[in-house]
């Protein structure tokens, strides 16, 4: 099954994320399809902080690729919807 996920990357206790497509038996921080956008939760202003190609996420999904729980609670913060036939802006 492919998976929308975060991938951890940064320094000890300075955590950066990037928001990538892979095949759930893949490690966390292992192998990816591609990299559709990141995740800093150390950055305030919140149009810096999450960043997403919302086309190749739309893609992704009509694909049938799943989301994982912090990835689409991270989506619908961003003022995106998703639904069964994709995620659209609000």
């Amino acid at each position: 099954m492919i998976k929308i996920r975060l991938k951890r990357g940064g320094c000890k206790k300075r955590p950066f994320y990037r928001v990538v497509v892979t095949d759930n038996r893949n490690s966390r921080d292992g192998r990816f399809i591609e990299n559709i956008g990141f995740f800093n939760p150390f950055i305030s202003s919140q149009s810096e902080r999450i960043h997403f190609n919302v086309s190749r996420l739309r893609y992704w999904i009509s694909q049938g690729a799943q989301l994982s729980d912090r990835v689409l609670s991270l989506v619908k913060s961003n003022n995106f919807l998703v639904n069964s036939q994709g995620v659209y802006n609000k």
